[in-house]
Order: structure tokens, then C-alpha cells, then sequence
């Protein structure tokens, strides 16, 4: 990219497959503005709801394994849309305690009773849900990838104990959909599990703009009618909506994208720990190097930009007091090179630090 009139390497996006410039996914994105318009012209239960709109719909329900799926303008609103209209007032959620700001913000709007449990921890959630009272609704909470971390939630250890224990399993997987499984289907496939009802986004391994959840059917009436974050606000845009569409179906076409992308990150997560970085417990595309105070990270941030690396330092209170980070985002485009070229620079880095 381009950042005050010179190149660097960008290492700070979501956009892992690099789909966002595709000339395939362009291509869509205008033949869908041209047929439909530059809006959906007003909210969908109204007058915005489109035939785009719909074979979306259809396309990530199929991805997904899921009957239905309905879709929300931003990953934001769709965690707000799901949590406040499948809990409210005497359910139970049960919330990882490293989830997203939007699933802290959805459970405290919901009205529900939230309880944070460890994050990752099978028996403290055990403990927490065989705590529920009798005939509340419990419903568990998770992200697949925790952003900051680059580490997968353990659903192979948490969904049996939400099965024990009849909870509801909300999974926000953002960040693994398209990247993450055999066939590029996220954490729940990676993982072997099922869950009731799946978060996903257009812009990030798709690189597009907007959100969906994957769900029953009868779930997704639920949303249709109830969710305010869905029913208030307009349609999503239908040069997006095509975008997303072709990219979808890239993703299915080209798993050497998603495998390129895994192999470039676990060399980079390689190259800094053997740099003498700690990158924590990144497993993923996303590969934190802690430095620890706030001034810190955000010298080596400025240094590296310096040099041609634009690696975004990541502070308190976004992260816990103590732990700033930067947070590397590979693309599959990156070369082997390429990844050497930015560990040796961090090397380097730290060395006169």
C-alpha cells in the first residue's frame, strides 16, 4: 500500500486472501452496481430487499451447512442482532472472557444475565452452566478466532458442555470463515463441531463489506422480524453483495489461497519467536509480537513504518494493561521473500531497541 506518497508492505489488513482487489471480485461488484444501483434503496422489510441479496443468502447458507441465512450490514450489528433477540430477560449468557467488544456491548444491551467464564476453559464454563437456575435459557457465546491472539477457540472442549448442559451455541467467526477447515468453512469445521447459529463476514476473508448469520430456518424468522439491528437500517449495498457473491465462490475454487496463507503466517510466527518475539498463542493468520508498554510498541510500530513495514501497534485498552502488541496480518500474496524480509527487519529492530 501506499502510505504518505511511499510503498510498504502491508501487514496490518483483513484482507487475508487478498480478494479486495481481485479483478473477478471488482468485475461482480460493478455488474451488480450496474443491474441494482449504488443502494438497496431503503431497509428490506420495507422496499430494500433484493434478488442479490437473496442468492447471497442462499450461497452462505449452503457454505455454511446451514437452512438459512440472512444478512446484516456490519459484523457489529450482526452479533448486536443475534444476542438481543435470542436473549433477554432472565436468560443466562455464558461469554468467553477474551470475546469481541461487540458481543460485550450485545450482551449488556440484551438484558439477559451475563457470566464471563476463562477464556478457553471447559471447566470453568462447566461450572458456570450447571449453575443456570431451572427454566432459564443459557446461551453460550463465543469467538472462533480471538483477534488479538490468533488463537481458535477450543469448540471441541466447550460445545460438548454446552450440548450437557442444553445451551445454545452462538459462534462469531469472522475471522476463520474462508481461511480456517478442510474446505474453508471456519473454526467449527476445523474443529469438528456443530453449533446453532454461526456469525460470519463479507469483508474480511472476502473481501467485500457486510455480515450474515448462518442459522435454522426458524431462527432466521427470529431475526427477520425481531433483530432491530437488521429491521431498522438499510440494505446492504448491492455492489458488496456481488462482490461477496464471486468471492465466495473463489474461495471454494482456490484452497491454495487459504493454504498459502497459513503456511506465510506460521513462517512469520516462526521467524519472530525465533527473533525473540513472543507471539503468545497465535495459531492462526493473526500473529501478535508482545512488547509490552504502550510507547514501546507504538517506537517499533513508527521504526517499522519507517522502513517500509506497516505492522499496527495495538494498546491498552484495546488490550489488557501491559500487553501491547503488534498485530501482523499476512496475505496469501506475501512470499516467502517477503515474510523473511520482514522478520529480518524485526530482527533488526529489536536488536537496537
Amino acid at each position: 500500500m501506499r502510505v504518505d506518497g511511499r510503498e510498504v508492505w502491508m501487514l496490518a489488513g483483513s484482507n487475508p486472501l487478498d480478494l479486495a482487489g481481485d479483478p473477478r471480485v471488482i468485475e461482480a461488484a460493478a455488474d451488480a452496481t450496474r443491474r441494482y444501483g449504488t443502494a438497496a434503496g431503503g431497509a428490506r422489510l420495507i422496499n430494500g430487499n433484493l434478488g442479490i441479496h437473496e442468492d447471497l443468502e442462499s450461497a452462505l447458507a449452503a457454505f455454511s451447512g446451514a437452512e438459512a441465512a440472512l444478512l446484516f450490514s456490519t459484523g457489529y450489528m450482526a452479533n448486536l442482532g443475534v444476542i438481543t433477540t435470542l436473549a433477554g430477560a432472565g436468560d443466562v449468557i455464558l461469554s468467553d472472557a477474551f470475546n469481541h467488544a461487540s458481543i460485550i456491548d450485545a450482551c449488556r444491551l440484551s438484558g439477559a444475565e451475563t457470566r464471563v467464564f476463562r477464556h478457553n476453559d471447559a471447566a470453568d464454563l462447566e461450572r458456570q452452566a450447571r449453575a443456570i437456575p431451572p427454566g432459564a435459557h443459557g446461551i453460550l457465546v463465543l469467538d472462533g478466532v480471538y483477534s488479538m491472539d490468533g488463537d481458535c477457540s477450543r469448540l471441541s472442549e466447550l460445545v460438548p458442555v454446552a450440548r450437557a448442559c442444553g445451551l445454545t451455541v452462538v459462534l462469531d467467526d469472522v475471522h476463520g470463515l474462508g481461511v480456517l477447515g478442510k474446505h474453508g468453512r471456519g473454526t467449527a469445521e476445523l474443529e469438528g463441531v456443530e453449533v446453532d447459529v454461526l456469525v460470519g463476514n463479507l469483508g474480511k476473508a472476502l473481501g467485500s463489506f457486510g455480515a450474515f448469520v448462518a442459522c435454522s430456518s426458524s431462527v432466521r424468522e427470529w431475526l427477520l422480524n425481531r433483530a432491530r439491528s437488521f429491521i431498522f437500517t438499510c440494505g446492504l449495498a448491492p455492489g458488496p453483495a456481488g462482490a461477496a457473491l464471486r468471492a465466495l465462490e473463489i474461495v471454494q475454487d482456490e484452497p491454495e489461497r487459504r493454504e498459502a496463507l497459513l503456511a506465510r503466517s506460521e513462517q512469520l510466527r516462526a521467524g519472530l519467536r525465533d527473533a525473540g518475539y513472543d507471539t503468545g498463542p497465535s495459531t492462526t493468520h493473526v500473529v501478535p509480537a508482545l512488547v509490552g508498554s504502550n510507547a514501546a510498541t507504538m517506537s517499533l510500530c513508527e521504526r517499522a513504518l519507517e522502513r517500509g513495514v506497516y505492522a499496527q501497534g495495538i494498546r491498552y485498552p484495546s488490550v489488557p494493561e501491559g500487553t501491547a502488541r503488534l498485530r501482523f496480518t499476512p496475505m496469501c500474496s506475501h512470499g516467502a521473500d517477503d515474510i523473511d524480509r520482514v522478520v529480518d527487519l524485526f530482527r533488526e529492530l529489536r536488536a537496537v531497541s
